[in-house]
């Protein structure tokens, strides 16, 4: 999940809001969100899974690629009167929607000041609110997270917030678990009091980052669940030990390879946890060991391949940042898991290399066998983000999002439960065998 960071540390920054960004709702009665990328491009989302990025062709008129693609897929938006709402989305007329929407600020752990925005559906009656956790992304969430305006467009409150160090919020950025769940359960209550008498079930939902740190919030306040997307129960070092794994594997390795590349996987995460002050050693005899192999090159990881280039006294000097992050990287969530009790979706990728979901569903497995209130559903060919992909060469370029994932996440917010949702193997609380 440090790739992300990474990722999301090179891109550039955030455009201004503009009039067209919001929940549209088309003549065939479906919804439709359009939302901003960190270009001058826009991205539109559909609830059944379609996306596609929104390049500016003559006047107000977009021409859409297929998911992240540079393919066209023959989808035309025309924003018809973009100060009043109006659109034109594949030939169907679209109307943004007038959701509610409160700005605010508050205080999250040892009074930093977060800020926020509480979103919610048209109307006055009482529906449930997600606070939604995010990643290990530096960018703000109140700018690129797009849920704010999908879970409301389908009856949905969503309150998101600029965690600290990012966006708005006031604060240093940072990876302590505990911190960013004390500023979680902080959101909470600011939600419940914006929302006031709307409010019905209140629960989190923490993607990839957020999947350690909402339900350690649970257990810090009172929820009505959680739902977690393509997060872990793992330790960030063991992610990277399996992401190593699953990728060669993936590409024709065996285990014998697999084993070999854990000796530079475990090195690096020496030198990591530690500080910086142990490792060295363990790491360059392994690079002089392997550093020939043919699959040498394809060790990827989480954060491997970043470190893997790096001398001695570069990662010393880059890995300042890492330090000041504050990872916690031994992270044991089982002992967090196990004494909840809040009902949990874990919504997972069958195919994520960068939070590998294999050993997440073992040990979700014994929690459920156990009897805690605990679903998993597997998404076949979804990666990190929950996104479907096509190969370009070796690497993956995302398509869509996987069917029937919003739809779900919809649903268990409202409390209620109408599968299938789209190919997901779900496994309910109560019919997990014992692994």
């Amino acid at each position: 999940m440090l790739a992300t960071l990474l990722a999301a540390l090179l891109a550039g920054s955030a455009p201004a809001a503009d009039c067209h960004i919001g929940a549209y709702r088309l003549s065939d009665g479906s919804t439709l969100d359009i939302a901003p990328t960190d270009t001058d491009a826009l991205r539109w989302r559909h609830i059944d899974g379609s996306t596609g990025k929104l390049t500016r062709a003559a006047n107000d008129t977009w021409t859409s690629t297929l998911g992240w693609t540079d393919r066209p897929d023959g989808k035309d938006v025309r924003f018809v009167d973009c100060a009043k709402g109006k659109l034109s989305f594949d030939g169907k007329s679209g109307q943004r929607m007038p959701l509610q929407v409160q700005e605010t600020s508050f205080a999250g752990d040892g009074g930093t000041r977060l800020v926020g925005r509480l979103i919610l559906p048209p109307g006055q009656a009482k529906v449930p609110v997600v606070v939604l956790v995010h990643g290990a992304e530096h960018d703000s969430a109140m700018q690129f997270d797009a849920m704010q305006r999908e879970l409301p467009a389908q009856g949905v409150g969503a309150f998101v917030y600029d965690k600290r160090g990012t966006g708005s919020s006031a604060g240093s950025y940072t990876q302590d678990y505990g911190v960013l769940a004390s500023d979680a359960v902080a959101a909470v209550a600011e939600a419940r009091r914006l929302a006031g008498a709307r409010a019905g079930r209140v629960g989190y939902r923490g993607g990839s980052q957020g999947g350690w740190v909402a339900p350690l919030a649970a257990t810090r306040t009172k929820v009505d669940f959680v739902i977690v997307g393509y997060g872990l129960a793992v330790s960030p070092l063991e992610e990277d030990r399996e992401a190593v794994a699953l990728d060669l594997k993936l590409k024709g390795y065996d285990q014998s390879v697999i084993d070999k590349a854990w000796e530079l996987s475990d090195a690096i995460g020496l030198v990591l946890s530690s500080n910086l002050t142990q490792g060295f050693d363990q790491l360059d005899a392994a690079k002089a060991k392997y550093g020939k192999e043919p699959w040498y090159k394809d060790v990827r990881g989480d954060f491997s391949y970043m470190v893997l280039p790096m001398s001695d006294d570069e990662i010393r000097e880059k890995g300042k940042a890492f330090l000041s992050w504050n990872v916690p990287w031994h992270y044991d969530a089982m002992p967090v898991l196990e004494k909840l009790q809040t009902p949990q979706l874990w919504e997972l990728g069958e195919d994520d290399i960068d939070a590998p979901s294999g050993e997440t569903l073992r040990r979700l497995a014994s929690l459920q066998a156990k009897g805690l209130p605990i679903t998993t559903a597997l998404f076949p060919h979804a990666e990190h983000g929950m996104t479907e992909y096509e190969m370009k060469g070796r690497e993956r370029v995302s398509t869509r999002y996987s069917a029937g994932y919003m739809q779900m996440t919809i649903d268990y917010a409202k409390g209620t439960w109408h599968p299938p949702y789209g190919a997901s193997k779900v496994v309910m609380p109560g019919n997990a065998a014992t692994p």
